[in-house]
């Protein structure tokens, strides 16, 4: 009976109502516009026009530039819309998609107006959702994308009647070859992501099968952690976190003074000493308050926030049987899959287990969260399932809990139901 009142009574995320149009974020270099604003590259070259012949795009390869790219010598020429007819505009469901040149070539290769990057062709149709990782040095951003992308492409898409594709197939190939392969088939670790660094985000869509649902787009920007304390690196090289829909903040257990000489007793591995140099949470939660947070109204962002304690293999060797830090038969160390929906009963226990956690070792930390953030929830993922030894992963690599952060962030999004068992 009262598991009835409770499924009658608990609180669901309103349904969003869908809009003809929505302002674009370009995943690339995450300015917003509205879809009037996108520029089209011109379906063809004419030697005997000067403004449709093969020329240099200065403002795409200011963009590659950034990222150590070559520059592409010549391409099609970009057409703004402003100087087409309006007659000449093509639209679909309020949405500008195409427009037909002066010799009746029509394009819909649409591009970013500020770095001529091709844009998806959901966008303005849909909202652009992006969700964007952060987190100090050391905490293994690199480690939990990938983990996280080969869980959403082998499990959770069929979870719930979805696929987790790539924008493009030169996206594919360098996630493939640069992260799944070294660590899903080969079992080696990263080296920590470098300040001087810049590497172009990779972009998933999570597309459903149900045409009429909205396509969810993901821009993972693998961005240094130590950048993450310093103002000008956030300014310049993480202001996707501005225009996100939803943040993944991770934390590793190592940053955590309170408990830090406990696990490198209880685990003996001197690497423990370098990670517990890196940056406390609270230092980058400041970070980002300074740079942004403080512009938004009363200080706080609205923007829903996962907090995911990393490497939760680690706490194993906290576990007791009272408790103290972590309970032995913990949430914990159990994965869960969450299938078609959010299992609200499972995402309360571990959200309420992970804050007492926090709030015990690193009180401040979770007070900085709370002055700053308006929505934020706690999990804990193990990218691995196991402690690597010598930056090398022994044994099949087991996720644990690895997208639950994301199915959250989905069902806050409204992409998704969340419900009680």
């Amino acid at each position: 009976m009262f598991g009835l009142l409770k499924k009658m009574f608990e609180k669901k995320e309103p349904v969003k109502e869908r809009l003809p149009f929505y302002d674009i974020v370009c995943p690339y270099c995450f300015s917003k516009f509205h879809h009037e604003e996108v520029v089209f590259r011109a379906a063809h070259h004419r030697d005997d026009d000067e403004a449709l012949a093969l020329q240099e795009d200065e403002c795409l390869n200011d963009y590659r530039g950034q990222f150590g790219l070559a520059p592409i010598d010549e391409l099609e020429a970009v057409i703004f819309p402003s100087m087409i007819p309006d007659e000449n505009k093509i639209y679909s469901n309020q949405v500008l998609m195409g427009v037909s040149d002066k010799y009746s070539v029509v394009t819909r290769n649409r591009l970013c107006p500020d770095c001529h990057n091709d844009l998806p062709i959901t966008a303005g149709k849909y909202p652009s959702n992006i969700v964007s990782i952060v987190g100090a040095t050391s905490v293994g951003k690199s480690v939990y994308m990938t983990s996280l992308i080969h869980t959403l492409q082998h499990v959770t898409a069929n979870n719930f009647a979805a696929a987790c594709i790539p924008l493009d197939n030169g996206i594919s190939r360098r996630f493939r070859h640069e992260y799944e392969i070294p660590l899903f088939e080969k079992g080696y670790l990263f080296e920590a992501t470098a300040k001087t660094k810049r590497q172009e985000p990779f972009i998933f869509q999570f597309v459903f099968k149900n045409e009429d649902q909205a396509p969810l787009t993901l821009v993972f920007f693998d961005v240094a952690g130590e950048g993450m304390t310093d103002t000008e690196y956030i300014k310049l090289h993480a202001s996707h976190i501005k225009n996100s829909a939803g943040i993944l903040f991770l934390v590793d257990p190592m940053q955590i003074r309170a408990i830090r000489e406990k696990l490198i007793y209880q685990l003996g591995e001197p690497h423990g000493e370098m990670v517990g140099l890196a940056d406390e949470p609270r230092e980058v939660v400041i970070s980002l308050f300074g740079d942004f947070i403080a512009h938004q109204e009363n200080s706080k962002t609205n923007i829903p926030t996962a907090v995911v304690l990393t490497k939760s293999d680690l706490l194993n060797a906290l576990k007791s049987d009272d408790g103290e830090y972590i309970r032995t038969n913990s949430n914990v160390f159990h994965d869960i899959t969450h299938r078609d929906y959010l299992n609200l009963d499972e995402y309360e226990n571990i959200n309420g287990e992970i804050r007492r956690f926090l709030t015990k070792v690193d009180n401040p930390f979770v007070n900085a969260l709370d002055v700053y953030f308006r929505d934020t929830s706690y999990f804990a993922v193990s990218a691995l399932g196991s402690n690597p030894v010598d930056q090398q992963v022994s044994g099949i690599i087991n996720p644990i809990r690895v997208d639950e952060p994301f199915i959250w962030l989905m069902y806050k999004l409204g992409y998704i139901e969340g419900r009680h068992e």
